[in-house]
C-alpha cells in the first residue's frame, strides 16, 4: 500500500547537502512548491559550502550539515531537529551518507527516487518513488518531485539572493570593465578528467581580448591543481589581459562576477550552473559528461559537446550504449574540444540577444 501524500503540507523538508551546481538545479522545484502552497514552511538540510551560495534564499529555513563533522555533525543535527515533524520529507540526493541523515529525521512521508535512478539504494529509505523518467537531466528529476506532489506551476525561476556586497567584492576586482570569466577547474576529485588545457583557454582569452576587448577574470577554488593551472593560462596570454583570482573570491562574490560577466566558460562544475541559474551566459565544455543530462538547462544550445566522440573514442561504444550519466573517465578525452569549437560558441553567445552588454555593479541584487 502506498503511503498517501499530504494533499497541503504544512512543513515540507528538502534534504540535498551537495554540489553547488546540483544545488542551483534544484532551486526551480523549492520555488514551484513554494508557489503552490506559500503557507508552507519549507526546510533545506544542505551542506556548508552550499549553504554560503544559497544563503538567504527568501521563504527557506536552512539546516546545515558539514559532512566533515561525520556521524557526530549528524546526530548535532538530529538533536536539533528533535521536535520537529515533517508532513514531506523529499529525500534528493541519490548518496549513502544523505540517507543515513535521513533516518534521525521525522517525516509522515519520505518520497525519494524510483528504483532506476535511486543510487546506494536510496529507494530502502523512501516510501514513495517518483515515477520513472529515463534520460531526465538533472533539474528535471527534481521536478519530477514537485510533479509526483501534483505541483501545477512548473515554470522556471530561481531569485538567487546576491548582496550588495558581493557586488562591491566583484567591482574591487575588475572595476567597471567588460569582461570574460572563465571558472577552469572542475572539482579537483579522483579520476574526474573535466579540466580543458591551459593553452586552449589561452587561445580563446586571447580572441576574447583581440576581437572584442574583453579582459578575462579567472576563478576557482583553492587548491593547487586549480592555482597551478590559472599560472598557466596567465603565462601563456598577453600581459595586463587576465585577472587571476582563483581561490580568492567568496561564492558570493563568484556570483557577482558571473551575473555581470559578458559570458562565462567553464566545463561541466557548479560554475556553469550558477551562471545558469543568474541567466548569465555560459559556454559549457563538455566531453566527459553528457551535456543532455547535467549541461547548463537553459544554455545548452552553446555547449561544447564531444561527448560522443569521447565514447566512442575512449569507450569504443555509442552515447546510446551507455547508462545514462556515464562518464568518459579518460584523460584525453577533453583534448577532443579544439579552441576553434569553444571561439565559434563564445562568438554565438555573445551576439545573442539575452546576453548583457552593460557592466555597471549594482548596490544590490
Amino acid at each position: 500500500m502506498k503511503h498517501p501524500l499530504p494533499a497541503r503540507p504544512q512543513h515540507i523538508c528538502v534534504l540535498r547537502l551537495s554540489a553547488l551546481g546540483d544545488v542551483c538545479n534544484l532551486v526551480p522545484t523549492v520555488r514551484a512548491l513554494q508557489r503552490q502552497w506559500p503557507e508552507a514552511r519549507l526546510t533545506w538540510i544542505i551542506g556548508k559550502g552550499e549553504h554560503s551560495l544559497l544563503a538567504g534564499l527568501s521563504g527557506v529555513e536552512f539546516v546545515v550539515y558539514d559532512k566533515a563533522t561525520g556521524l557526530a555533525g549528524m546526530r548535532a543535527l538530529w538533536r536539533e531537529l528533535a521536535d520537529t515533524r515533517f508532513d514531506l520529507l523529499l529525500h534528493m540526493q541519490q548518496a549513502l551518507r544523505a540517507s543515513v541523515l535521513s533516518l534521525g529525521l521525522k517525516a509522515d512521508v519520505r518520497v525519494g527516487y524510483d528504483k532506476a535512478r535511486a543510487k546506494d539504494a536510496q529507494h530502502w529509505f523512501t516510501q514513495r518513488h517518483l515515477a520513472p523518467h529515463p534520460r531526465a537531466h538533472v533539474l528535471e528529476s527534481y521536478l519530477d518531485f514537485a510533479r509526483l506532489l501534483g505541483v501545477e506551476d512548473l515554470s522556471l525561476a530561481w531569485d538567487l539572493p546576491v548582496p550588495g556586497t558581493a557586488f562591491e567584492e566583484a567591482r574591487q576586482i575588475i572595476g567597471e570593465s567588460p569582461y570574460l570569466l572563465i571558472s577552469p577547474c572542475a572539482n579537483p576529485r579522483l579520476r574526474n578528467f573535466r579540466n580543458w588545457s591551459a593553452e586552449g583557454y589561452a587561445a580563446v582569452i586571447e580572441h576574447a581580448w583581440r576581437q572584442h576587448g574583453l579582459k578575462t577574470v579567472l576563478t576557482g577554488g583553492g587548491s593547487t591543481q586549480e592555482r597551478q593551472l590559472g599560472e598557466r593560462i596567465q603565462a601563456l596570454c598577453p600581459g595586463g589581459v587576465v585577472i587571476d583570482v582563483i581561490g580568492e573570491t567568496s561564492l558570493k562574490g563568484l556570483l557577482a562576477l558571473i551575473r555581470k560577466s559578458r559570458a562565462v566558460i567553464a566545463p561541466d562544475s557548479g560554475p556553469v550552473h550558477m551562471a545558469n541559474a543568474l541567466g548569465a551566459p555560459v559556454v559549457g565544455l563538455y566531453a566527459t559528461t553528457n551535456p543532455d543530462r547535467a549541461g547548463p538547462y537553459l544554455w545548452r544550445d552553446f555547449v561544447v559537446d564531444r561527448y560522443a566522440d569521447a565514447a566512442r573514442a575512449f569507450l569504443h561504444k555509442e552515447p546510446a550504449e551507455l547508462s545514462w550519466g556515464q562518464r568518459v573517465r579518460h584523460p584525453d578525452a577533453m583534448s577532443l574540444i579544439r579552441a576553434e569549437d569553444v571561439i565559434d560558441r563564445l562568438e554565438a553567445v555573445l551576439a545573442s540577444p539575452e546576453t548583457p552588454k552593460d557592466t555597471e555593479f549594482p548596490d544590490e541584487a
